[in-house]
Order: structure tokens, then C-alpha cells, then sequence
């Protein structure tokens, strides 16, 4: 995957080439900006069925729920925000050319997100944190709608340019003051691309399961320390309710998803499966390195694997057992293999696991003992991160299994970065974006810390940590 590297005079300190810095300094800010996003895409439901019950039944378990995750959500708002403002400006510092390309078609939907979106979502948050005693109950209810819809909105817009970067359509590439461009034609079709509703729709639903995890790992943590916390029991119970619909949903939909990949990207679907030679597909339920070498550049014979003979064939034909499928020794330029292959995997994995998880629950809920299972209690904690692992690993697959294009077909990610981009310029700002945003997820991290602890606190319960300082900003009295 290392491209040489330039190496200073000093002779210790060496430094990326422009593209690969490039690269890992856009994928980094998007792995980054995506765990936000999806913590609002996801907790959007959450907020309207809280605030929805709330309202309705004037129930104190549903306020102190709506409370603390609408608190929620204004951080992770907050940190998308930050995070997402500097991807635009790196198409122009670091990707020119795929700007000036892509500009027509992608200047639209990124300026409607910003619009129609962002501001949506800005303005009705602030009623949703500061609204409650100021407006009516209908108003407060409609707010959180809003709200969910512009997170919803948000999305497609975003999916709206990666669906067409993925299968590009509605343009025709034009000579304009001597560089070739892509021009609009039909924006209808520009739009809505063959990629756009199953990317959208797995995005989507991914966002919920991840939320949805969250959201029980919390609330079983909680749960955990006092028993009978009522607004928490209930959250447990609605969290483990939405993975249930929303994790075998996914597999389902995963399912026909990848039949469209093989359709659309068929070298992507052969990276997936670290399919080499062309003709009958196997699929690897589990995959297992023989050698260092097979880590790296997974193929038949350096992995054991445990594989459903002409299954891959069956999926990507959608019936045929015996189905063609190509293989990557058709193309003259590859995507790194090993990344799209594991990360495939650990996704699928981590699907499955969901999906256990969902069942487990649902067992317990309807033998009544949901909050009583220590196990599934600390199982639920433990696998509260993992639904944004999955969706990363996910998105890694949608994005490097593309390369060597970043625009499908017409333009390669090493033409598109800026040539007067040096080596150490590129390292260097890579190296100031992982401190930064390091240091943004452990500021959400500890937010998300402090306002459990403060539930705790308010619940009667604690724990385990000291007295002192209790929140993100220094403690005042009443004289100051």
C-alpha cells in the first residue's frame, strides 16, 4: 500500500508521497466526521419518539430521556460540524483537479446540505434544548421532527455526491478554457444514480443500529448501577426493539446490496471476496492467513478458509451457482485487497453479532428478565462501540474498494491530487489532523462521561468515580 517515500536531509525523518498523505488525510477527517454524523442520523428517532411520549403522557421517564439525549445529540452536532468543515476545503488543497472536474455536479448537493440541511437542524435544535417551557407542546414535537429530518436530509445530500462518484451519470465531459470537465446534463439522473438508494438506505439503517447500541450500552450501564431506574429500563427496552427490526434488516439488505455492487463495481465485488481468477465464486464465511504475505495480499492459496463452494456466484448473480464472476486479474490496477477484504469481513461479522445480540434481548424481554442478566447487561456495554466499527469498516469498503478512481471510471484518485503538493506539506497537516481530531473524540468522550455520571448522581447512585470536578467547564458559586 506505501508508496516511496521522500526522505530530509536529517535522514531519520521520512515523509509520504502527496497521494497517499492525501488519502489517509481525507480518510482520517471522514472516518472522524462520520462517527458524529451517524450519532445524529441515528439518534434522530430516538429524539422524536422521547420528545413524542414525553409530550404526550407527561411521563418523567421519557423527559429525563429526552433530556439527556437531546444533550447528546447538540454534542455530536456540535463535533459533525467541526469535523465536517474541512473536508470541503481539502478537495481545493489537497484534490484541485478532482474540483475543477467534479465541480458542477458536486457544488449543488453540497451547497443544498448546507442550506436545506444544516440550518434546518441548527435552528430547531436550539428549541429543542431551550424550547420546552418557551413554545407549545405541538411546536416542541414538530421541533424534534425537524430536527430528525434535517440529519435525514443532511445524509442524502452527502450520499447524493458519493452515490454519483461510485456510478457517475448525468454529464458529459467537455473541454472549458482547456481543461476537461464534467458538465451537467440531466440532473434528475445526476442525482438519483443507480448507487443512491442502497447506499442511503444502508447508511441509514446502519446509523440506527450503531445509535441503537449506544444507546443500550448506556442505558445497561446504567441499568447495571441502579436497578430500578425506570427511565433507563425503558430505554434498554426500546434500543434492544430497534435492533431487532434494524439488524436482520441490514443483513437482508446487505444481501441484494452486494448483487448491485457486482452489477455496477465488479472489481470492487471481486476485492471483496479476494477473488483473483475469473469463473465460479466461492464465499468466505471465514478467512484465516496461512502466511504474513496472505495479510497483506489475501488470495485462494495463502488463506484457510471456510467457504460455501459457488455461493459468491449465487450472490452475485442472484441464483446461479455457477455464475462468471471476474476476477481481479482482469484489471491492470487493483485497490488494496487486503483492506477491502477484512474490512468486509469484520462488517459481516459484526452484523451477525448484532443480530445475537437482538435475539438475546428479545428473549429476555419476553421472559421479563431483560435488566436482571448481568451478562447481557455487561454484554450490551462492551458491544456499544462496535456498531461504529462496523459502519467504518463499511464505509472503507464503499471507498477504498473504488480506488484507483475517485470518480468511477473517468478520473483516478493519483491524478486528481494537487501537483504542487509536496511530500513533507501533505505528512505534516496529515500528522495535525490526527492530533486534533484524536483530541475532538476524547472531548466527546469525556461530555458523554460527564452526563451519565450526572444521571447517576441525579439517580442516587454513582459510579465510582471521585468527587471533585464533575463537568467540562470549571466549577462556579453563586458570587461569580
Amino acid at each position: 500500500m506505501f508508496t516511496p517515500v521522500t526522505v530530509l536531509d536529517p535522514g531519520w525523518l521520512a515523509f509520504l508521497s502527496p497521494e497517499l498523505a492525501s488519502r489517509a488525510q481525507f480518510g482520517w477527517t471522514i472516518s472522524v466526521h462520520i462517527l458524529f454524523a451517524a450519532l445524529s442520523v441515528g439518534l434522530a428517532p430516538f429524539i422524536v419518539y422521547f420528545t413524542w411520549k414525553d409530550v404526550r403522557t407527561g411521563d418523567e421517564r421519557f423527559a429525563r430521556l429526552r433530556s439527556f439525549w437531546v444533550k447528546v445529540f447538540a454534542a455530536g452536532f456540535v463535533m459533525g460540524t467541526v469535523t465536517g468543515i474541512p473536508m470541503s476545503f481539502q478537495f481545493g488543497t489537497n484534490f484541485p483537479r478532482f474540483a475543477e472536474v467534479a465541480g458542477e455536479l458536486i457544488g449543488g448537493p453540497l451547497a443544498f446540505e448546507a442550506k436545506m440541511a444544516f440550518f434546518l437542524e441548527a435552528v430547531f435544535l436550539g428549541v429543542l434544548l431551550y424550547g420546552r417551557d418557551r413554545v407549545g407542546d405541538r411546536t416542541y414535537v414538530l421541533s424534534s421532527v425537524l430536527v430528525g429530518f434535517g440529519a435525514w436530509l443532511s445524509g442524502f445530500w452527502i450520499l447524493v455526491v458519493n452515490a454519483w462518484m461510485q456510478t457517475p451519470q448525468g454529464y458529459e465531459m467537455v473541454v472549458r478554457n482547456g481543461l476537461e470537465i464534467a458538465q451537467l446534463t440531466d440532473p434528475i439522473a445526476a442525482f438519483f444514480t443507480p448507487r443512491l438508494p442502497w447506499m442511503y438506505v444502508h447508511m441509514i439503517n446502519a446509523s440506527v443500529i450503531s445509535v441503537a447500541l449506544l444507546v443500550a450500552g448506556v442505558s445497561a450501564y446504567i441499568v447495571w448501577k441502579k436497578r430500578d431506574a425506570a427511565a433507563w429500563n425503558t430505554a434498554l427496552k426500546v434500543a434492544v426493539v430497534v435492533l431487532l427490526v434494524s439488524a436482520p434488516f441490514q443483513a437482508l439488505h446487505g444481501d441484494a446490496y452486494g448483487r448491485h455492487v457486482e452489477d455496477t463495481q465488479p472489481q470492487k465485488f471481486a476485492a471483496m471476496e479476494a477473488h483473483y481468477e475469473t469463473g465460479q465464486a466461492d464465499l468466505h464465511l471465514l478467512a484465516f492467513p496461512t502466511s504474513i504475505d496472505a495479510i497483506s495480499d489475501p488470495r485462494a492459496e495463502n488463506l484457510f478458509t471456510v467457504s460455501l463452494p459457488g455461493v459468491g456466484s449465487f450472490l452475485a448473480s442472484g441464483g446461479d451457482f455457477d455464475a462468471t464472476v471476474l476476477g481481479l486479474n482482469e484489471y491492470e490496477e487493483n485497490p488494496p485487497v487486503a483492506l477491502v477484504f477484512w474490512s468486509f469481513r469484520v462488517m459481516v461479522g459484526l452484523g451477525f453479532l448484532f443480530i445475537a445480540l437482538a435475539l438475546w434481548g428479545a428473549f429476555l424481554l419476553y421472559r421479563g428478565r431483560l435488566s436482571e442478566s448481568d451478562r447481557y447487561l455487561k454484554a450490551m456495554v462492551v458491544a456499544s462501540p462496535l456498531g461504529y466499527a462496523a459502519l467504518l469498516t463499511g464505509w472503507y469498503v464503499a471507498e477504498i474498494g473504488r480506488q484507483p478512481w475517485v470518480i468511477q471510471g473517468e478520473l483516478k484518485t493519483n491524478d486528481a491530487v494537487s501537483a504542487a503538493l509536496s511530500g513533507t506539506d501533505a505528512t505534516l497537516t496529515l500528522a495535525a489532523f490526527v492530533v486534533v481530531y484524536v483530541a475532538l473524540i476524547a472531548t466527546a468522550l469525556y461530555v458523554l462521561k460527564w452526563l451519565i455520571r450526572g444521571e447517576l448522581r441525579d439517580l442516587g447512585a454513582t459510579d465510582d468515580a471521585d468527587d471533585g470536578w464533575r463537568g467540562p467547564l470549571p466549577e462556579v458559586n453563586e458570587n461569580d
